[in-house]
């Protein structure tokens, strides 16, 4: 919650800064696409990383050098102290990635999908709460760089919180050796998929030191990179980009479409987005009940949510009405919320809990590319309608749910085994 609320304050002044600062759009649009490309490469190695030296280190080093980004923006009176200050946080802003891989490793497999939903929806709220205050924040005398200054206190504030937590790295192996005892033929099914990474995971984990050599880390993660290129996960990931896109293209042009279509002013379109956020929150404390309801199949809530989604996208560029787009809008939030949490639990549950960072970090570096891909694809679709976005949307996810069917067998496999 503290993580979203701090950078939430921020990010939206961002591009009123850098412009109070005399750069023009390009130099603004540079340096923003600079830093998803960090985000980009470093999320894999970041997540792979914390596999090796343990989550505590890792969370507490990305928390501190994030700490020390937002530090930097606050004293960023040139655009070039600007751009060094997107630096840190483009590389080590993996906060959330490594926080799922560490709940990952508290907590059952059948607990996980409700606990992701409720870390997800304290993330949420955090994200709503921000832009509000930091908005009140930037009517202040130099607002933006006191924001800036709170947003690195609340990190340093969240450091000592991870510092303070009652760290047990036998419980942990405790709990991992039970887990490992009741589910053989799990830990056998997912061996078999993923034999590469699997055991380039459990070296990894026995021999990982805060005083390994730096070259021994290195090593030690670009194995582990290996290891998931040759898996065979990669239907899961393309799953996940083409529905992360096909969203994203729901959202790209959204105020624009709204204006065009139906005259609707743009602060509407903030209502309303607002709205879905706030739905998304109580999407993620459903996820308990919902799990429960389809006996934990992660792969059915996955491929229904999806199935909703695609239908909801439909509705939206059909929509002959302001009021069926309140519709589509009111139960996408939902159902996106449900797909997200579903996918990384499907991600976690084939690829196996003992590379939990790598697997979140190569998850996030795909939802990067759909962030980079997405613009591109909706500038193209709006020069032909404004309805062109969300209509190549809804064709993503259609393919991304023949890529499910098609792969039913696989998912089903490890659902089953999962319940015994």
């Amino acid at each position: 919650f503290q993580d979203l609320f701090g950078v939430s304050m921020v990010v939206p002044l961002m591009s009123l800064h850098i412009k109070s600062l005399g750069a023009s759009h390009t130099v603004a649009g540079i340096i923003g696409s600079l830093y998803g490309i960090m985000q980009l490469f470093s999320s894999t190695f970041v997540g792979c990383w914390s596999d090796i030296v343990g989550r505590r280190y890792s969370l507490l080093s990305c928390i501190l050098l994030s700490a020390l980004g937002y530090f930097l923006l606050g004293t960023s009176t040139t655009v070039l102290l600007f751009a060094i200050s997107r630096v840190p946080v483009g590389i080590f802003k993996h906060t959330l990635s490594i926080s799922k891989a560490l709940l990952s490793d508290l907590v059952s497999e059948r607990d996980r999908p409700l606990v992701m939903g409720r870390f997800n929806a304290a993330s949420s709220v955090g994200f709503i709460l921000g832009p509000v205050v930091g908005g009140y924040l930037t009517e202040l005398e130099d607002g933006f760089y006191q924001t800036s200054f709170i947003c690195a206190s609340i990190f340093l504030l969240n450091a000592g919180l991870v510092w303070m937590l009652p760290w047990s790295e036998e419980t942990t192996g405790n709990r991992e050796h039970q887990q490992g005892k009741k589910g053989t033929d799990s830990f056998s099914a997912k061996a078999n998929c993923v034999p590469r990474l699997n055991s380039a995971a459990n070296g990894a984990m026995a021999s990982g030191s805060l005083f390994q050599s730096s070259w021994s880390q290195v090593a030690t993660v670009l194995k582990r990179i290996k290891g998931i290129a040759c898996s065979d996960l990669w239907d899961i990931f393309l799953v996940r980009l083409l529905m992360s896109v096909a969203i994203l293209l729901y959202y790209s042009n959204f105020s624009l479409a709204l204006e065009e279509r139906f005259g609707v002013k743009p602060l509407f379109a903030g209502y309303l987005m607002s709205y879905s956020s706030a739905l998304g929150v109580l999407a993620g404390c459903l996820l308990g009940p919902i799990t429960r309801l389809y006996q934990h199949n992660t792969y059915r809530i996955l491929l229904h949510s999806s199935t909703l989604t695609c239908v909801l996208i439909f509705l939206f560029a059909s929509a002959p009405s302001i009021w069926m787009v309140i519709l589509s809008s009111t139960f996408l939030a939902f159902s996106t919320t449900i797909g997200r949490t579903c996918i990384i639990d499907l991600e976690l549950t084939i690829g196996g809990n003992e590379a939990s960072g790598t697997l979140l970090g190569v998850g996030q570096s795909v939802t990067s590319v759909g962030r980079i891909v997405a613009p591109l694809l909706s500038g193209i679709a709006q020069e032909f309608s404004p309805c062109g976005p969300p209509s190549l949307g809804v064709g993503l996810a259609l393919v991304a749910i023949l890529i499910m069917n098609a792969n039913k067998q696989k998912y089903c496999s490890h659902g089953n085994v999962k319940l015994k």
